[in-house]
């Protein structure tokens, strides 16, 4: 029993660091990880010499919407010379960290670490990973611990990075619980059979020992999604929660050779000693905690902040425009919708079908083209489960849904006399290809605008390897969302490249777990339907077509263009004909201008060559914009 208790005692219990003890460790700890880091840049110093990897004329284009003063800064530190000089100094002040003392000049050699290493983040775009912004923080909250004199200030600062090691752990473990391959145990096998990561022996034991490795990976998601449980029970758990996280990064530094985190990561972890230890401790007597319940105070303010935000974009996003109109389908779907231009009442009305985990205001520059400077109608409407439009439906969707809800939308919103031409991009294609037969006679043409194809995820390897990881992508979007995490969410390029009065409610969809909740709906559906997808297209019989492809999505992909060139000739008895933006990507074929505006003006050239009645013409092969032009 005796024998039993001592054990016990060994393995559970807190790790009695006193202040001076945990900063002296982790400052060393974080030496050895800059003293690493920089011996490997100079000892390839080819990479940031001209026509190197990192080289710094090429590199800092990445820095060009920087402040003028942050760019000069960084072109000042960016030079071959200085680069190395600092590298140099680095290794110097490093080395001498290791060395005993506990002065305040050992804070000063933290502070010229920590900051170097920011400054020098930017120049090695190719060769810094986490374990360099770990390194930064840790040597500046050691360094500014060692050069404050008030103890409090310094508890302040180790509590901030303990807290820090905690978030790290927590969210690193809860990301993973989302992505299937961790839950079902697959990931350990598949990081250990890549080029970058992988380890062949490795990865032989885990198919040798599956059960095994099952039990590994599970482990590693109870480690870092438990990893506070360290605080538990005044720190009873601290040893082996901190003993299996340095194990854990051991064998990423040898199996993944990621070895600077070995050091980078366990410099955090004599601070979570350090504030999991009881306050009656000895080695911690007089300790400060107030900066736990500050913290805690500042995450319930975020929390707040983060719903308010949450909710005005709900009501951003299903609010509409103040012209916004809602109809009924037969489906009991709400759809939302808009009429942006009447048109001429003997012109068709051109509907719009955004792709999935899209909005209307895609479209916008096509959009406000057709409807001020043409006579066509112009109508944009949501999908169900989008912006404003609701579903109300309680059948398992699929995108025969979707179909019925485009052909009901023509019925209700479109005057009966008028034909419609669907102009759908990507999901948004095929689901105007499906609506074609309901709606017969009414139907002048369709534009599939870098469309999909129901067969692309039997014929494309790229789309069959890239649908794989969207469903996951999908959901951890739509959790991270339904936590609030949507007010730390940047406005990305493509919003930024739409007009200025569609921005803000591009973004409001964009961040709010509606719209993806329906994309992951809709990609269920996707992904079986054009799984089992066999033979050819169904034919469109006297609708005329137009074919719009982005070039990047052809070059990436070739087998799209021969697709497409198929969705243009299922059309029979009308005019078709196809046509290849150049420059353009998928998404940029729209929220671009100058190539929305190309696209708008040759679905105009389309159409009005056609005349009232349209008559047939022979399909005509694949041109791009500049030919058109001509």
């Amino acid at each position: 029993m005796k024998f039993a208790k001592k054990i016990t005692a060994a393995v559970f219990g807190p790790v009695p660091l006193s202040r001076d003890r945990a900063l002296g460790l982790s400052e060393r700890l974080a030496a050895v990880t800059t003293l690493t880091s920089s011996l490997e840049y100079l000892s390839q110093r080819k990479e940031i010499r001209k026509g190197g990897l990192n080289d710094w004329d090429i590199v800092k284009d990445v820095q060009a919407e920087s402040t003028p003063l942050v760019r000069r800064l960084l072109n000042t530190v960016s030079g071959p010379r200085t680069t190395t000089a600092l590298h140099v100094a680095r290794a110097v002040v490093s080395a001498g960290m290791l060395l005993p003392g506990n002065s305040r000049r050992r804070g000063a050699g933290s502070l010229f670490l920590g900051a170097t290493s920011a400054l020098l983040y930017p120049r090695h775009r190719y060769g810094t990973d986490g374990s360099d912004q770990v390194t930064i923080l840790v040597q500046t909250a050691t360094g500014a611990a060692r050069m404050v004199p008030s103890p409090e200030a310094k508890d302040a600062l180790l509590w901030y990075v303990a807290l820090q090691a905690n978030l790290s752990y927590l969210i690193s473990g809860w990301v993973k619980l989302l992505g299937e391959p961790w839950r079902d145990a697959s990931a350990l096998g598949g990081v250990m059979r890549t080029r970058t990561y992988g380890h062949q022996g490795m990865f032989r034991w885990t198919q040798d020992h599956p059960r095994t490795a099952r039990y590994l990976t599970h482990g590693v998601l109870a480690l870092e999604c438990l990893f506070p449980l360290a605080y538990a029970g005044g720190g009873r758990l601290a040893r082996p929660v901190i003993a299996s996280a340095a194990a854990f990064h051991l064998a990423n530094g040898y199996f993944m050779g990621l070895g600077r985190f070995v050091t980078a990561f366990t410099a955090m972890h004599p601070m979570v000693a350090y504030t999991s230890a009881p306050r009656s401790h000895p080695a911690v007597a007089g300790r400060d905690d107030r900066a736990l319940p500050a913290a805690l105070t500042l995450l319930a303010g975020a929390a707040v902040i983060a719903a308010g935000t949450a909710v005005q974009r709900r009501l951003r996003t299903t609010e509409g425009w103040h012209t916004s109109r809602v109809l009924t389908s037969r489906h009991d779907n709400e759809l939302q919708y808009e009429v942006l231009s009447h048109g001429d009442g003997e012109r068709p009305v051109m509907v719009f079908a955004a792709g999935m985990v899209s909005t209307s205001e895609h479209f916008s520059w096509i959009t406000e083209r057709l409807a001020k400077e043409t006579e066509y109608g112009v109508i944009t409407y949501a999908r169900a489960g989008y912006a404003g439009s609701r579903r109300g439906s309680t059948a398992r969707f699929g995108l025969r849904e979707s179909a019925d809800d485009l052909v009901d939308l023509v019925g209700g919103a479109v005057a009966p006399h008028r034909k419609v031409v669907l102009v759908g991009h990507s999901l948004g294609g095929e689901i105007a290809r499906r609506a074609a037969r309901q709606l017969g006679d009414r139907l002048h043409g369709i534009v599939y605008l870098d469309s999909s194809h129901p067969d692309e995820l039997n014929r494309s390897k790229q789309q069959s390897d890239t649908a794989e990881r969207l469903r996951g992508s999908l959901t951890q979007m739509t959790w991270f969302l339904r936590l609030g995490t949507g007010v730390l969410m940047a406005r990305p390029d493509w919003i930024e490249a739409l007009p200025v009065a569609y921005r803000k409610k591009a973004f409001a969809q964009y961040a709010d777990a509606r719209m993806w909740e329906a994309g992951r709906r809709e990609w269920d559906a996707v992904e079986a339907d054009f799984r089992s997808f066999s033979g050819e297209l169904e034919t469109i019989e006297g609708a005329h077509g137009l074919v719009v492809s982005a070039q990047q999505t052809v070059d990436r992909d070739p087998d799209q263009l021969l697709m497409h060139k198929e969705l243009a000739e299922a059309h029979r008895g009308g005019r078709t004909d196809m046509l290849v933006v150049e420059g353009a990507g998928h998404d940029t074929v729209l929220t671009q201008s100058r190539f929305a505006h190309r696209v708008a003006d040759r679905i105009t050239a389309f159409f009005d060559d056609l005349g009232p009645g349209g008559p047939p013409a022979a399909a005509a092969g694949p041109s791009t914009d500049q030919e058109a032009s001509r």
